[in-house]
């Protein structure tokens, strides 16, 4: 029987296997961030011991800081949480890009940038969105605070091997669909326990056609459907990415690991526990509408109403949701007026997200009624966007241009969308609370918040497109 690409990437890592007992994985990268690293630092002095390869270990600063006055962090805990990372990373020797570097930025997002991230690698992060880099073909999955001591102290990690997984994806997206709107699609259609108990490998001719970033998109909320990771087989595309990166393979190197990365595909005659088929061509642009992300519909739907459910159990979720989002039921998403518009965070806040949003609000203006921000990824995003003028045309529109970091997508920075007001967010959570207390989320792709930006509610963004200019297509160039 032949062998699943997540088949090649567990076995070559297991460093110790016993009958009925988890496996002992190596782990290539470790990434570090300062909101889950604290008490597994604290943990290895308790016990006196050292981090085993800080080589292998880099770390950033993301969540807490401020991406306005990026120094003056006014909160409390998160100040301490960053003068601790900076604290540990100086005692254990682990490379850190801090406030002050040109490269800091959302974890999930300079990894790849960097070259860090590489086809074959087990990766693993405080960080639940850490199946971002399995869009690379590596192994990457989040960890708790006992696991991250683990790591630092081992470089091994403790792991029962999940089952696996195949969403095959095919066919081509209809104009102005993007990845996002195909991963909530997915969740909406299959559910957020989808995932459980899984790792997912995205394949298809949909899957090849995506360009890296939009790949990592995909994998990035993979996790929302309940997947433990998900995995993209590197391919040409990927190679192209990482080739030239700072940290990634030079010269020689790099074409000798080009061909070991190759092998990184599942055979033809491996078996998968579980095998899910889409036609790309039934995804329209989604919203969601409600407290989870698998409660999502397309741009030309209705908000279902309790009355509409199947079961005592869903007529209580949708009663909830409704009740928080201030939504009765029957609504037409195409009528729900929103009051900030959020673009960013580790799913949507790369160079070409940027690019496709400023090409829906080129020579347009905000609404009136929306407070609108862009947050890049990281600091070389955000001058790689600036060297093409992107920045312009979104402060021209009444855009606020930020800093990296991650902003708006949870509550523990200073970027918090008010009780009771609605936000169309490019991140991938939607939980009550989620950008602050009360906050009510919508998400969206990039495109459709800067429809939602320019109209203040949301809008089929192709016809926005169509009427701009019919020439726009998706920005295919990394």
């Amino acid at each position: 029987m032949g062998k699943t690409i997540i088949d090649k990437l567990w076995e070559s890592h297991v460093v110790a296997k016993e009958v009925n007992k988890p496996d002992l994985l190596y782990i290539d990268l470790h990434l570090l961030h300062e909101v889950t690293s604290p008490q597994a630092f604290a943990g290895l002095r308790e016990k006196n011991r050292k981090v085993r390869r800080p080589d292998l270990c880099f770390a950033t600063m993301d969540h807490n800081i401020p991406t306005v006055d990026r120094f003056n962090i006014k909160d409390e805990t998160s100040r301490l949480q960053v003068q601790t990372l900076e604290k540990n990373c100086e005692e254990f020797e682990i490379k850190l890009e801090g406030l002050d570097s040109l490269q800091q930025g959302i974890v999930h997002v300079i990894g790849p940038e960097l070259g860090l991230t590489l086809p074959g690698k087990t990766i693993v992060c405080g960080d639940s969105h850490t199946s971002t880099h399995g869009a690379f073909g590596a192994l990457a999955f989040g960890i708790g605070t006992s696991e991250v001591e683990h790591v630092l102290a081992t470089q091994t990690l403790w792991q029962n091997k999940p089952k696996q997984m195949n969403v095959k994806i095919e066919g081509e997206l209809g104009y102005g669909v993007t990845a996002k709107d195909v991963i909530l699609w997915f969740i909406a259609n299959y559910g957020t326990n989808a995932g459980t108990g899984y790792i997912i490998e995205f394949s298809g001719s949909t899957v090849r056609d995506f360009a890296m970033e939009e790949r990592m998109t995909l994998c990035n909320m993979s996790i929302e459907a309940g997947a433990k990771a998900s995995v993209i087989a590197p391919d040409e595309k990927t190679f192209n990415y990482i080739q030239g990166k700072t940290y990634a393979p030079k010269e020689s190197e790099f074409n000798e690991k080009c061909e070991d990365w190759k092998k990184l595909v599942s055979d033809s005659n491996a078996v998968f526990d579980h095998v899910i088929e889409i036609n790309a061509s039934d995804i329209e642009p989604m919203i969601t509408w409600g407290t989870t992300p698998s409660m999502c519909l397309p741009i030309s739907g209705q908000i279902p109403s309790a009355e509409s459910s199947i079961s005592i159990e869903e007529k209580q979720s949708i009663e909830s949701a409704l009740s928080y989002m201030g939504f009765h039921g029957h609504e037409r998403l195409e009528d729900v007026e929103v009051q900030h518009v959020f673009i960013g965070s580790c799913t949507n806040s790369r160079l070409s997200d940027l690019i496709e949003a400023s090409a829906v609000v080129e020579g347009q203006k905000v609404h009136p009624n929306v407070r609108a921000i862009v947050v890049p990824g990281s600091q070389s995003v955000k001058r790689e966007a600036e060297s093409l003028g992107i920045h312009k045309v979104f402060q021209y529109a009444g855009f606020e241009w930020r800093d990296s970091g991650c902003s708006m997508c949870l509550g523990m920075n200073d970027d918090i969308v008010p009780e009771g007001e609605r936000c169309a967010s490019t991140s991938n959570r939607n939980f009550a609370g989620r950008q602050g207390k009360g906050a009510r989320t919508h998400l969206v792709s990039p495109i459709m918040a800067a429809a939602a930006a320019i109209n203040g509610k949301f809008t089929d963004v192709r016809s926005m497109l169509q009427s701009k200019n019919p020439e726009v297509d998706r920005y295919v160039g990394i």
